[in-house]
């Protein structure tokens, strides 16, 4: 149990000392002219200088960023690279549950069509496309099955035979340049 001297202070709490700064006081000679009228230099605040250097900070960011576009993807990459997302979706969804490579195909997959994804969800040029649309809605039905109900479970008839549909159109649309 505590003391009752520990719990209510006997002596009044004394104020402590103030701290001068030394960069307040040092005087700095302004010229020659003046050398008799000391100027004191003032001290650089905290925050004064946390915000110079974050606008220094961002306006370089957005300088970098203005001067160097990302370089847009050529139509013919985005054609081969839509091609094999295409055939890994049908040879993914084609797999029987008891196939020992089912979870390393989806996984295959997964990385494959995040990638598509992160890379031409950007294209402005691209959005408007059929092949786009189409193929961005079948590997959102694939990956939502699976991260829902893991890599093992086959996926219905009915959603297959949409994915497979929209995998047709988004090919035929590929080949027709759209």
């Amino acid at each position: 149990m505590a003391t009752p001297t520990l719990i209510t202070p006997t002596t009044t709490p004394k104020p402590l000392p103030l701290i001068k700064s030394k960069l307040a006081a040092a005087p700095v000679a302004a010229s020659a002219s003046n050398a008799a009228l000391p100027i004191l230099r003032q001290p650089r605040r905290r925050r004064e200088f946390l915000s110079i250097a974050s606008v220094g900070i961002l306006s370089a960011g957005l300088i970098s960023q203005v001067a160097s576009p990302a370089l847009a993807a050529s139509d013919e990459e985005y054609v081969k690279e839509t091609e094999e997302v295409i055939n890994k979706v049908r040879s993914t969804i084609s797999l029987d549950k008891n196939d020992p490579n089912v979870a390393g195909a989806v996984a295959n997959l997964r990385e494959t069509s995040n990638f598509w994804v992160a890379k031409y969800r950007r294209e402005k040029a691209l959005l408007g496309r059929a092949s786009f649309r189409d193929i961005y809605s079948a590997l959102n039905a694939v990956s939502g099955h699976y991260i829902s109900f893991g890599p093992t479970v086959p996926i219905p008839a009915k959603r297959k035979a949409r994915i497979l549909e929209e995998v047709d159109t988004a090919e035929k649309a590929l080949l027709r340049g759209r």
